[in-house]
């Protein structure tokens, strides 16, 4: 048998030991590619919460808050990417880095400019801290800044939201409480809006001497002009039977509906019950308004009086 002489024995070695530090080294870097790095991650969600990209977004969630993120209406998906950057509106999001391996946005609007620091992360296995100062950057004195710390989880090799400072990002339950506050504010526009239908109708009705077709022919007129067809009594949405989360429907009772003896009714639905209301609304005939939980169904006169 032959035996391996030293100085090969001694190549083969370095051979394998090189070998296995440069798997070391590919596999490592593997690992920092696929989990990324926390603070361009957190800089690319302020980024699209600047720009209202939703779906850029919902990328940087846990999968639990990402299937509760495509549950929530517009609306309130909306109003969480506003909360990131303290805003009303959408802008637009500028990127650079910052002194000190800051990372920097700046999200750009017509009435104001918030710029965002993102301090370097510290990383604690599966977990990272982020500082984060959000301020008016027109503000030299920092009277009107806010400092919070970011939190990210590693999940699946890629970092994700975990929290707002000490408050855990749990879309699941936020999703619910915005859900009710949104139908309790639905509910008490879709009362409003059916007595403003309900006064439009009758301001048509003394103007042209009968009750308009269709709720479309209370809507504007896209040359300003107000005529039969296009009375200009309501806005656009209003006319179109949509607005904040309810459908509302416009019958005449009965064959005539010419003078003053005419009738008609107002429905009000939620347009995803459970979701945008759970109460339908009813204004009968004689002009009383009904209430009650009808699963999404049109209510009736049957139904609960309210003022």
């Amino acid at each position: 048998m032959c035996k391996v002489k030293g100085p090969v024995r001694q190549w083969r070695y370095w051979l394998v030991l090189t070998a296995s530090i440069s798997l070391f080294v590919l596999h490592a870097r593997a690992q920092s590619a696929a989990g990324g790095d926390p603070q361009k991650v957190l800089q690319d969600v302020l980024i699209a919460a600047c720009a209202q990209k939703h779906t850029d977004f919902a990328r940087a969630l846990t999968s639990r808050n990402t299937e509760a993120f495509a549950h929530l209406t517009p609306a309130a998906q909306a109003t969480l990417l506003k909360r990131f950057v303290l805003l009303d509106g959408v802008g637009e999001a500028r990127a650079e880095n910052g002194s000190d391996g800051d990372l920097n946005v700046s999200c750009v609007t017509s009435k104001v400019t918030t710029l965002m620091q993102i301090g370097k992360p510290d990383v604690r296995e599966n977990l990272a801290y982020l500082p984060l100062t959000v301020k008016d950057a027109t503000d030299s004195n920092d009277s009107n800044t806010h400092r919070v710390v970011m939190g990210m989880v590693r999940e699946r090799g890629e970092w994700k939201l975990l929290s707002l400072g000490l408050l855990l990002l749990d879309l699941p339950t936020l999703g619910e409480e915005w859900d009710r506050a949104e139908m309790k504010s639905n509910e008490e526009s879709a009362v409003a809006h059916v007595k403003e239908l309900a006064e439009a109708i009758e301001t048509y009705r003394k103007t042209y001497t009968r009750l308009p077709e269709a709720l479309a022919d209370l809507g504007p007129d896209a040359k300003g002009a107000a005529k039969s067809e296009k009375a200009g009594l309501v806005g656009t949405q209003l006319a179109s039977g949509r607005q904040d989360g309810y459908a509302f429907r416009y019958v005449i009772v009965g064959a005539n509906n010419s003078g003053a003896p005419a009738k008609y009714e107002i429905a009000a639905i939620p347009t995803n019950y459970g979701r945008t209301g759970t109460k339908s609304f009813f204004r009968d005939s004689s002009g009383g308004l009904h209430a009650a939980d009808r699963q999404g169904a049109v209510g009736s006169e049957v139904d609960p009086k309210i003022n």
